[in-house]
């Protein structure tokens, strides 16, 4: 999932078409954007089903195999509000070019893996190339299509393959997968190379701005969370002179978690004192916009591990190849969309607070649904219920906190709200991961000492997965009370402000 808003990334306003550009051929510009947007969502997902043959292959261990994932999130997440900053500062077009080849590059070197720390380096290279193409993708819209009719129909073809890239990255990878997980990532190398190509002929360049870079900010916020990830996963390997997990003191396990943690107080002590920090604290200052933001870092976690464990379960548990698996969750895309359209609806006439908590609560039956699975469970009658009431969940949540999000924001900062809600939805999906991976992880581990096996069984896989949901069932609980505790905006007033990036 992504969520963005239809203003730049850097807090600016967004402007009509740049002056003096010439008018491109719009149905083409739309193309090359869209594209580019759906090949960045798409690959938040479409690794998942592939992740037990890239173990297999490359011979990852359970808790290391989930830096494939978060290795992209934190580097999407931490670097995607300087990316936006970048293409204001230096031109939109020239810096989504950059990273439409950055991201087709890494994800040629994923695809000629042979070890596990070189597909590791192009994920997170994946990462930095989307953090430079997705704001200014959204930008670009701004920049290329006149305010208007054009213009909004532009915005919602983007936000569909916003919508639609978790989805179809999922089915998209199970198909890529029967044949390689290779394909996984080289499917990328030509449309990357394309959209490049084409994006100087038919996308108009904006007129750059004066303005600096935060590096230190970027810096301090990636290499913290990167430090908090990195103690998380040691924490699920296992000590080869016991046999067992390495304890919370283990220096490798606290250290790392000690230094992120101060890496990340650096930070927001460093936006409290830059006149061009990513994160301008006034905007989390606000109760609405700093729930609405607690909210998705909570939701992040939750929904990117059940994507993840889900794929595992699906295909190590229940034998599913990888297309079925991919098919598996494509209720959930219908059901999303659905429950999407009602919040929609029903945000004119009921306050967020009573959206989002009814969607966080229905989260929380379904999350609850998921740490019951047993090893003999079938997807039809345990699985299949608990996906259509997560997607109800979702799509409610999603909605509503966005609309929160952006709401009564100041026109210079009519980007930053969605874009940091983005960011944390992408941070809190990388944390959680690596937080849920140690728990999957050991749960392995825990299961297999009681039955003296050596490899993972069905057994010991399940037991680990539901103690995965387990944590993650709180992380949705605490999610609901915040918002029902904490949201305390009016629907007249969302429906009124004129919030920008939000869709009609």
């Amino acid at each position: 999932m992504s969520l963005e808003s239809t203003a730049t990334n850097a807090g600016q306003p967004p402007e009509d078409t740049a002056p003096g550009s010439r008018q491109r051929n719009l149905g083409l510009a739309l193309v090359l954007i869209s594209a580019a947007q759906l090949m960045v969502v798409l690959d938040a997902t479409i690794v998942n089903i592939a992740l037990p043959h890239i173990q297999r292959d490359l011979g990852f261990s359970d808790s290391n195999l989930t830096w494939v994932v978060t290795a992209y999130g934190i580097a999407f997440g931490g670097l995607l509000l300087l990316g936006g900053r970048m293409g204001d500062v230096l031109g939109r077009r020239k810096i989504f070019v950059v990273g439409v080849l950055v991201f087709a590059l890494a994800s040629l070197f994923g695809g000629i893996a042979q070890t596990d720390w070189q597909i590791l380096a192009a994920r997170a290279l994946q990462g930095l190339g989307a953090a430079a193409a997705s704001p200014t993708a959204l930008a670009l819209i701004t920049t290329n299509f006149p305010a208007g009719p054009r213009r909004n129909r532009a915005f919602a073809v983007y936000a569909a393959m916003s919508g639609a890239g978790a989805a179809i990255g999922l089915i998209l990878g199970g198909a890529l997968t029967e044949v390689s997980w290779r394909w996984t990532m080289l499917i990328n190398v030509p449309i990357g190379v394309l959209v490049a190509v084409l994006a100087p002929r038919f996308l108009n360049e904006s007129e750059p701005r004066p303005g600096r870079f935060d590096v230190p900010g970027a810096v301090t916020a990636t290499l913290g969370l990167v430090a908090l990830v990195y103690g998380f996963n040691h924490k699920a390997q296992t000590d080869p002179t016991t046999g067992l997990p390495y304890p919370w003191n283990d220096f490798w396990t606290l250290t790392p978690l000690l230094v992120g943690v101060i890496l990340l107080v650096t930070f927001f002590v460093i936006e409290s004192r830059s006149r061009h920090a990513l994160l301008p604290l006034r905007i989390v200052k606000d109760r609405t916009r700093a729930v609405s933001f607690i909210a998705m870092l909570l939701v992040g976690a939750a929904i990117f591990a059940m994507f993840l464990f889900l794929s595992l379960y699906i295909q190590n548990v229940l034998g599913y190849s990888p297309i079925r698996a991919g098919l598996a969750f494509l209720p959930f895309s219908f059901m999303i969309v659905a429950s999407a359209q009602v919040a929609s609806a029903l945000a004119s006439r009921v306050d967020p607070r009573w959206i989002a908590g009814t969607g966080g609560v229905l989260a929380s039956v379904a999350m609850w649904g998921f740490s019951q699975l047993e090893f003999d469970s079938t997807y039809v009658a345990h699985l299949l219920p608990w996906i259509l009431v997560m997607a109800s969940g979702m799509g409610l949540l999603f909605v509503s906190l966005t609309l929160t999000a952006v709401s009564g924001v100041d026109p210079q900062d009519s980007g930053v709200g969605s874009a940091v809600l983005n960011t944390v939805q992408q941070v809190g999906g990388a944390v959680g991961i690596a937080l849920l991976g140690t728990v999957y992880a050991n749960g392995i581990l825990d299961k297999l000492s009681q039955t003296s096996g050596a490899q993972p069984t069905r057994e010991a896989l399940t037991y680990g997965s539901t103690q995965a949901f387990g944590l993650a069932l709180y992380m949705v609980i605490a999610a609901a009370v915040v918002t029902l505790v904490g949201l305390n905006i009016k629907h007249q007033d969302l429906a009124t402000d004129g919030a920008p990036g939000v869709p009609a």
